[in-house]
């Protein structure tokens, strides 16, 4: 385990729009640690194909397992290589099920990432496609792309190296790190939010500030996914003057997955 000073709180639900269409919810989420670090990614699978979800969960993995390799390798964040490297990890195991499946299976093979390495000396984030970061309360959207059309790693399969590469979003000492928050693009209608009220009941949806500043969060490991849930639960209620129900629909159209950390109090 990680000796760094971070309680991570993480959660994904299915989005408004893809439960109607009667998709599974195409985003992933992994955080990893050990004890030369911590790494946390997520991804979003394109979604247009059958089984986007595969990309991503296998993108998540391979990426946070790699990058804990390179850190076991004393590979540092702040070198040049380090991203590039683990692109190509990333780009070896997609080639190699493609080849071991028998079948075009790049489109299921399309997904975005937004992670960080963090180790004791430094925190990277980085990112391929779209979605949302914030540090340290500040946010910052990734996108939208041309035509919708994101950047995704597995184009480099068919497309060039050239096209897809792991963008540097910060390098910061990790002293300075007291939030840090990774999302993929459903982060992006979350934010725009705070003053919506609750799908049931009077309360206000809030700022994104409180995923990292409430303590629920990180002392149920189950806490942020319930909310995301009860963000997009459907609430019907009966007007009784009109004499009909009114169905109030969720608030997020789109999948919703994020990983939070956050600084533990008290600790340097």
């Amino acid at each position: 385990m990680s000796s760094l000073p971070f309680e991570v709180a993480a959660g994904s639900v299915l989005g408004r729009e893809h439960a109607r269409a009667g998709r599974n919810n195409q985003d992933a989420w992994c955080v990893r640690t050990s004890e030369h670090g911590l790494v946390a990614v997520v991804a979003d699978g394109c979604g247009s194909q059958s089984c986007s979800e595969l990309g991503a969960q296998l993108g998540v993995r391979r990426v946070a397992q790699a990058a804990l390799t390179r850190l076991a390798e004393d590979e540092r964040v702040d070198e040049a290589g380090f991203l590039p490297g683990l692109r190509e990890d990333v780009l070896c195991l997609l080639s190699e099920l493609r080849g071991e499946l028998g079948r075009d299976t790049l489109g299921d093979f399309l997904f975005t990432v937004v992670g960080a390495v963090m180790t004791p000396s430094h925190t990277l984030v980085f990112s391929a496609g779209d979605g949302v970061w914030a540090l340290n309360g500040e946010v910052h959207a990734l996108g939208p792309f041309p035509n919708n059309a994101p950047p995704y790693l597995a184009y480099a399969l068919s497309r060039g190296e050239e096209d897809t590469p792991l963008v540097r979003q910060a390098l910061v000492p990790t002293e300075d790190v007291h939030a840090l928050l990774l999302g993929t693009d459903g982060v992006a209608d979350l934010a725009k939010l705070a003053d919506v009220v609750m799908p049931s009941g009077d309360e206000r949806v809030g700022p994104l500030s409180r995923l990292w500043t409430e303590a629920r969060y990180f002392e149920n490991p189950d806490a942020l996914r319930r909310r995301l849930a009860m963000l997009n639960r459907e609430s019907v209620r009966a007007d009784f003057d009109a004499r009909r129900l009114v169905r109030t629909p969720g608030l997020l159209p789109d999948d919703t997955t994020l990983v939070v950390l956050r600084r533990r109090m008290g600790r340097a």
